[in-house]
């Protein structure tokens, strides 16, 4: 029987088991055999490190820990017969160790909170729907202390007035609660709460702001709004300027272009920041080539108001129309054609065009004497101005809630809105002026003034209009002059 050479780790001995001299061939299978060994005794020789070097490039996962839970370095220390790689296997034998707690338990990162200073002072950002109460319990004040504070009255009901995107200061401590809070009522004026003993302190501190002088001067050649927009003014401003000559000049119709206007006016500053506050310190409006100016003046009593240069108030008793900025589609007329009924009919008011819901306001102080349905004019409302003047509001869309028969409104309050009620063709409203019962032009109708400058003030107004004139005319002839 024939034998394959069956290789051992002796070839000796399998050499001497088949009776045979070695052969070419045999010589060869040893050749080769030798080669095997040396190249194993070398791969031996490499094997890697103990597996403390090894366990620095283990997988890190999210928390920072090895999914292995060991340390990421072991200590240096000479390495142990298990601590070595099983090269045979081709498997990592670990060492059994445990981590610190910190370092085995990944750590949730905690959500955002308000800032809390070392001092136990929490900068608190207002939340939708916040009220005092839930920041006091989110901050573990308790609410017997709430009630303390609140118990004060005064300026401490500021904060029963706050509001989303406000940040309040708190300081708290361990054991007493609230220590302190700081609110900001407005840019100027901040509510400061300090504990004492027992009870808490409430004080108001205001701050004073730089107050810095503007001026512009514009030709009208297009609108008051655009034109203004464009020389800088903020609509404020703008609003202020109409309100102030109202009862003077008509702006639905007595604007035309090449109308001028030149004003004064201050701004507040704060660190620097403008903070708004704006208010004009005097004016001059040419319109149709007749000068008005309005100055501004506070007396000794703290009373604040625009007067012509004669002392003789801006303000009268009536405002010359009752919704800005509009439209007159018509005007008073003793013929005019109705457009709904198709025949002559007196037109004893004026039309203002203007877009559906558009603000109504009272033309004077007085007293509403119809609030309803009136025939032809739709919703209307009449208001009583002491015992010779009345006016008539018609085809509103709706009233301003809570006006009703009887309700008192000051010159100026919004009492409905632009609509079409009644015998209307379309969005606008219908105004009447009556004097002693009898229908007079809106348009032409001398208005009864306010009352004039106390005679004492006089002189010190007269200065002081004297300066702020002279400026007026300064910027003027500057802007007319860069024409």
């Amino acid at each position: 029987m024939n034998h394959q050479p069956i290789f051992n780790r002796d070839v000796k001995s399998q050499v001497c088991l088949q009776g045979r001299q070695p052969t070419l061939r045999h010589m060869t299978y040893l050749a080769v055999l030798g080669m095997v060994l040396a190249v194993s005794v070398i791969i031996w020789g490499s094997i890697p490190e103990p597996v403390e070097a090894k366990i620095q490039s283990l997988p890190v996962t999210a928390s920072g820990g090895s999914p292995y839970q060991v340390p990421l370095a072991l200590p240096k220390t000479a390495p142990h017969a298990e601590d070595t790689v099983q090269a045979k296997s081709g498997q990592i034998s670990l060492p059994e160790a445990t981590a610190p707690a910190e370092a085995a338990a990944p750590v949730k990162a905690a959500a955002p909170a308000n800032k809390t200073a070392a001092d136990g002072w929490h900068d608190i950002t207002v939340k939708s729907g916040d009220s005092l109460a839930a920041i006091f319990s989110r901050l573990d004040i308790k609410p017997q202390q709430l009630h303390s504070l609140l118990a004060q009255g005064g300026p401490i009901l500021n904060l029963k007035k706050i509001y989303p995107g406000q940040t309040i200061r708190i300081q708290t401590g361990n054991d007493k609660g609230l220590l302190a809070l700081s609110y900001p009522i407005d840019k100027l004026s901040s509510l400061e709460v300090s504990r004492d003993g027992d009870e808490f302190a409430v004080s108001t501190i205001h701050r004073t702001p730089e107050f810095r002088i503007r001026n512009a001067s514009v030709e009208i050649n297009n609108s008051l709004f655009l034109d203004a927009h464009d020389a800088g003014l903020s609509d404020h401003l703008i609003m202020e300027l109409a309100g102030i000559f109202a009862w003077d000049v008509d702006f639905a119709l007595d604007i035309r272009k090449g109308d001028h206007f030149t004003v004064l006016y201050e701004e507040q500053y704060l660190d620097g920041e403008n903070i708004g506050g704006e208010n004009i310190l005097a004016a001059e409006f040419i319109n149709h080539g007749k000068n008005h100016h309005a100055i501004r003046y506070t007396d000794n009593s703290g009373t604040t108001d625009f007067y012509a240069l004669d002392g003789k108030s801006m303000r009268k008793t009536f405002l010359r129309t009752p919704v800005e900025f509009s439209r007159i589609s018509s005007r008073f007329s003793l013929g005019r054609k109705h457009p709904v009924l198709n025949k002559i009919r007196a037109h004893k008011g004026v039309d203002y065009a203007a877009s559906r819901g558009t603000p109504i306001k009272a033309t004077g102080n007085g007293k509403i004497v119809h609030r309803g349905k009136k025939g032809g004019y739709g919703n209307t409302i009449v208001i009583q101005h002491g015992t010779r003047y009345s006016t008539l509001y018609a085809h509103l869309s709706k009233y301003r809630g809570g006006l009703k028969t009887g309700s008192r409104v000051k010159q100026g309050q919004t009492i409905g809105y632009v609509g079409s009620s009644g015998l209307a063709t379309g969005p606008h409203l219908h105004y009447e002026f009556r004097v002693d019962g009898a229908h007079r032009d809106p348009l032409r109708v001398k208005l009864p003034g306010a009352k004039p400058l106390d005679k004492k003030y006089l002189d010190d107004f007269n200065r002081k209009a004297q300066a702020l004139v002279a400026q007026l005319d300064v910027v003027r002839n500057v802007q007319v002059a860069s024409r």
